[in-house]
């Protein structure tokens, strides 16, 4: 696996941003992976993991599969995310995401991406 580059002071990845996550990215050339084990000061109500946080998350992972799969720089333009449980603070997370095989092929990409949060033991969030 391929770390992928870090943004100085991006909030999901940047290893100079002190509030930031510090996410590393990862890449085969196809797909794209992290881990991400939230803090408690991560947690928006009673042990439950902010849910602007999560998909936060959910996003940086997604913007960087297109952009492995399709060597372009990519913005999400909408996001829709269905919160199925919560996420605790200290429990190791997994984004998952892919990117639509007919996506790759487009020139003007709108892809439609999915991409899930797992924890270690492979629950789907």
């Amino acid at each position: 696996m391929l770390k992928l580059p870090h943004t100085k002071s991006c909030f999901v990845c940047g290893l100079n941003n002190p509030l930031g996550l510090k996410l590393d990215f990862e890449t085969d050339g196809q797909i794209v992976r992290a881990r991400f084990v939230p803090r408690p000061e991560h947690v928006g109500f009673k042990e439950t993991m902010h849910g602007g946080l999560i998909s936060t998350v959910l996003d940086e992972a997604m913007v960087w599969v297109i952009g492995v799969r399709t060597k372009r720089f990519s913005y999400c333009a909408e996001l829709n995310v269905r919160f199925v449980q919560p996420a605790r603070p200290n429990e190791e997370l997994k984004p998952v995401p892919s990117c639509a095989a007919h996506a790759v092929k487009l020139t003007r990409a709108q892809p439609e991406n999915t991409c899930r949060l797992k924890e270690t033991r492979w629950r789907i969030f």
